[in-house]
């Protein structure tokens, strides 16, 4: 499928890349359909809107940046989505890259909740006081090689 996207203008993305969030994101719930599109720096992806294509979000896989993160969501939240088999999980953080220069951060307490089988996903919040909305990337890679 053609897609219009913010970061690079009009690419393919395949079926197998488009998601649906029944319920939207945490204030973007108007928007449902996404689509995965890679950036130009790996490990990080762009969560495209089919609907607006000014609005994308770049998303990583937390585990990746820490070796104790840990996702607890009771059944019934991940059956919204048909997730029946932890291996049909996926969990991705949105993440801000401000405009001055400050800390990048990811959202370690909303992880996005992908069924890879369905390709539904969802926003979760964590009540985990562990995990914060801001987790500075650089100090936790720096923390997780130092474990």
């Amino acid at each position: 499928m053609e897609v219009m996207t913010k970061a690079k203008g009009r690419i393919d993305i395949p079926e197998t890349r488009m998601l649906t969030i029944p319920e939207g994101l945490f204030g973007f719930e108007k928007y449902t359909k996404f689509a995965l599109c890679d950036s130009d720096y790996e490990p990080f992806l762009w969560l495209q809107s089919l609907e607006d294509m000014n609005l994308a979000f770049l998303i990583v896989d937390p585990f990746l940046i820490s070796n104790d993160y840990e996702t607890d969501i009771d059944d019934e939240t991940l059956a919204k989505i048909g997730i029946e088999n932890p291996e049909d999980i996926i969990i991705m953080t949105i993440v801000t890259v401000p405009n001055d220069g400050s800390a990048i951060t990811a959202n370690f307490q909303g992880p996005l909740v992908i069924n890879k089988k369905n390709r539904q996903c969802m926003q979760v919040i964590l009540n985990d006081n562990r995990w914060t909305t801001k987790v500075n990337i650089i100090d936790a890679l720096n923390a997780k090689g130092e474990k």
